[in-house]
């Protein structure tokens, strides 16, 4: 007669395999919670310092016209050069479009030029198409015109990643959110915060998560 299996180690197994699925679980929500104050304290205060140069984080522009929300970043970037925060205007931002001509960056030059900022102090930035390759661009123009410090201008959610992106490239930064406009949906904040969390994730654990570097980048708020 056959014996019968013991199911001592399968036994053991389970409660092994349900601890190690907690301490993720525990792992993950703290992470998550420490990504979300991080975020959160960024997006609320507005630490413009003076410095060599204020950039722009480029967002979506329709024919040759910015957003609303390109529109809001850029109006504070010429409230910031009225106050002589500094001398300099950067405007990131090449074109997500094959079939257009335009690109972030010249159209907020335009922009720029049309609200009275003298030609020679804009400079547009045309290749990049997302905010890596933007934090990119912007340390090598800052290395090539030896710009020492940087005022960084977008939208609250945006700017802790947009920071610590810089301060990798070697670039002192101050952060400066663009003021809100309208009302946003509790949604659609949710869904900001969402997408911030997920990329800075996926970029400080190397994951390959492309598909999220232009999700919600350039959407209206309401």
């Amino acid at each position: 007669m056959a014996r019968a299996r013991k199911p001592g180690k399968r036994r053991r197994r389970v409660p092994l395999l349900g601890w190690l699925v907690l301490l993720a679980f525990v792992a993950a929500a703290g992470w998550f919670a420490w990504l979300y104050r991080q975020i959160d304290q960024v997006g609320r205060v507005d630490d413009a310092h003076f410095a060599d140069a204020i950039a722009v984080f480029g967002a979506a522009q329709y024919v040759g016209h910015p957003s609303p929300v390109f529109h809001a970043r850029l109006d504070h970037a010429v409230s910031l050069f009225e106050r002589q925060i500094a001398p300099l205007v950067i405007v990131l931002g090449g074109s997500s479009d094959d079939r257009s001509t335009q690109t972030e960056g010249s159209v907020g030059r335009d922009y720029l030029l049309a609200r009275g900022v003298p030609y020679d102090h804009i400079l547009a930035e045309t290749e990049s198409v997302d905010t890596e390759q933007q934090a990119q661009r912007l340390a090598d123009i800052a290395r090539q015109r030896d710009l020492r410090s940087v005022v960084v201008v977008s939208d609250p959610s945006h700017l802790f990643r947009i920071a610590e992106l810089c301060r990798e490239q070697g670039l002192t930064v101050h952060t400066s959110p663009r003021p809100t406009f309208g009302t946003i949906s509790p949604l659609n904040r949710r869904k900001r915060v969402l997408h911030e969390m997920l990329s800075y994730t996926a970029l400080r654990f190397h994951l390959q998560a492309s598909f999220l570097h232009r999700w919600l980048e350039g959407r209206e708020e309401l």
